[in-house]
């Protein structure tokens, strides 16, 4: 009897054959599915909070994401140019549809992957197929954008003699929407960049007075032919005012953020109104 054996106490199980890599890595994963029941899932938060993890998931894919990047800014340009051409309702509906489609691609194609890396730690032909197959969905949703910006923008780039400028007064509304989506985009934007927060709690700057004083800018400019603008203009401003205030006194902001949020959101629409309206 060797040595190894007399250390074994008695009745103790024979140790385990070394296993090959294949079949430990089945046992890993074996262990892993056993260990998940619905007992161990998280109970699910408020709304409130399914709505700031989806915007952290944004947020990650955003800041780590090189094409993420890519999108929002072709997404930005392509809203900008919408406004500048006086594009439909329904124009506008197929752009903003071809952008929702790619970044909903490619927030599952990160999460994919992501999965994927957390399970599977070696080669196999079928994670490729799989993350291949997430990429190809990627590339099918841009192939569709560009084909609908193709057909989108066509006409309206053959036939700039239409008084663009006269278009958009016409139709605020598009101006009002474009104005509040890039709000939310930028202020998205400079917290990944930072690093900071979440998307709907803390960090520089605060999306909430962002978007709020974007709106304030946006009706003051609109009613600004109105009989009661200055009242009108007032009471936006107020309750801008109410909702930079409640992030500062429930101290999910400083007043620094709230004031860059307010910048951010007024300047937005101050230059698109002033170029487009």
């Amino acid at each position: 009897m060797t040595s190894r054996q007399q250390e074994r106490p008695p009745g103790a199980p024979p140790p385990e054959p070394p296993r090959e890599p294949a079949e430990a890595e089945r046992a890993r994963l074996g262990r892993l599915l056993r260990g998940s029941s619905r007992s161990s899932l998280p109970r699910q938060g408020s709304l409130r909070w399914s709505f700031t993890w989806a915007f952290e998931g944004v947020v990650y894919v955003l800041r780590t994401q090189r094409n993420m990047q890519l999108h929002v800014a072709v997404a930005v340009i392509a809203l900008v140019l919408g406004l500048l051409l006086n594009f439909s309702r329904l124009e506008m509906a197929a752009l903003v549809g071809a952008i929702s489609l790619v970044m909903v691609a490619e927030l599952f194609n990160t999460a994919l992957e992501a999965a994927v890396d957390a399970v599977v730690r070696t080669y196999h032909p079928l994670v490729k197929i799989a993350k291949d197959a997430a990429a190809g969905a990627v590339l099918v949703a841009a192939a569709n954008a560009v084909a609908i910006v193709y057909f989108v923008f066509y006409s309206h780039l053959t036939d700039l003699d239409t008084d663009l400028v006269l278009g958009v007064r016409r139709a605020p509304l598009h101006v009002v929407v474009v104005v509040l989506i890039v709000t939310v985009l930028l202020a998205m934007v400079v917290k990944a960049a930072t690093g900071r927060g979440t998307p709907l709690r803390g960090g520089l700057p605060s999306a909430h007075a962002a978007a709020a004083f974007a709106a304030w800018a946006a009706i003051t400019i609109v009613a600004d032919p109105l009989r009661h603008s200055a009242l009108i203009s007032l009471l936006a401003f107020m309750m801008a005012l109410l909702v930079a205030q409640s992030r500062v006194e429930a101290g999910i902001h400083s007043s620094v953020e709230v004031a860059a949020g307010a910048v951010l959101g007024t300047g937005v629409a101050v230059v698109l109104f002033q170029l487009w309206g």
